[in-house]
């Protein structure tokens, strides 16, 4: 079939990878611009444009969607038979939901209806699900509320997962599933199916302040937020007026340390919390490179008695 892919991250070049090796015509791929990054500031194509320039596929990049008539044009031009977005990055308009005969599919890591929204694997994590999975559906005007084609089974979780390794997995997983899906779209094998919009649960856009500590939360809960804000905005707190990332730590139940002090037990820095403490392995002081918590402690040794995020 003949299809228009839409989307920006290495999760979503993995997507359009399967859908080349299926054998898909893609007529065109659409992407975000590129963008200043690394120390020399030097504008770098995103994955997905990257791959699509290795496979000499056309590729487009507009700032935006909206108001945009030229585009509009050009995508009724390919005739396309299915839109297909994958972490695109920007919301398709209705205009463009209704020029694809067989509509527009998405790939969202989350079991739908549940954690709708921008930041379905975060909120995963910091709520302590024990199973996640993905979701194949086709997109509608609303976020995330479209109509549902396949769901991957129940995956479980270890509680050890990162935010960024966990997306990874799970957008793997959708683009293993998307070209059966399509396939099954096109013959009418695969019916749409509407969500239960009783059980759906929606998820917010991160912000950097997300990944400042209460110390007064309990030590299961840091350790969720530093699982799921890995690597953005990460987990950080304050001392003597500086910003203080903590990169790596441990949960320690059976303590009894106010909440933010920092001490030292044997070998181990800990922190209290609400609950617990954290046994903290490596931080990075506002300024410096990130060490181990230990050389930091030889270092800097008023951190042990201190008071973080005062």
């Amino acid at each position: 079939m003949r299809i228009i892919f839409f989307g920006s991250p290495i999760e979503a070049a993995g997507a359009l990878e399967s859908l080349v090796a299926a054998g898909h015509e893609v007529a065109a791929v659409y992407s975000q611009p590129d963008r200043k990054a690394g120390r020399g500031r030097t504008k770098t194509p995103t994955p997905v444009k990257s791959y699509a320039a290795e496979q000499g596929l056309p590729v487009f990049t507009p700032k935006s969607l909206r108001n945009n008539d030229d585009e509009v044009s050009r995508l009724k031009d390919f005739q396309a038979d299915v839109f297909v977005v994958v972490a695109y990055g920007r919301i398709l308009p209705l205009e463009l939901l209704q020029i694809p005969p067989m509509g527009v599919v998405n790939i969202h890591p989350s079991l739908l209806p549940l954690y709708r929204g921008p930041s379905p694997v975060v909120t995963a994590i910091l709520d302590g699900r024990t199973e996640v999975g993905v979701t194949v559906m086709l997109l509608d005007e609303g976020m995330d509320t479209g109509p549902i084609l396949a769901q991957s089974s129940p995956t479980a979780l270890s509680g050890t997962e990162k935010g960024a390794e966990l997306q990874d997995r799970l957008f793997k997983e959708g683009a293993l599933m998307l070209p059966a899906v399509l396939e099954g779209l096109q013959d009418g094998s695969i019916a749409p199916q509407p969500q239960d919009n009783s059980l759906a649960t929606v998820t917010g856009l991160l912000e950097r302040s997300d990944g400042e500590i209460d110390w007064s939360a309990s030590a299961t809960n840091i350790d969720r937020m530093m699982r799921a804000y890995d690597p953005w905005p990460g987990t950080f707190t304050s001392w003597e007026g500086k910003g203080l990332k903590i990169l790596d730590a441990r949960m320690e139940e059976n303590s009894s340390i106010p909440a933010g002090t920092v001490l030292k037990e044997e070998n181990k820095i800990l922190v209290g919390t609400g609950s617990g403490a954290l046994e903290l392995k490596s931080v990075q002081l506002e300024g410096r490179q990130a060490v181990a918590a230990a050389d930091f402690m030889r270092g800097q040794p008023n951190f042990d008695g201190a008071t973080l995020g005062t």
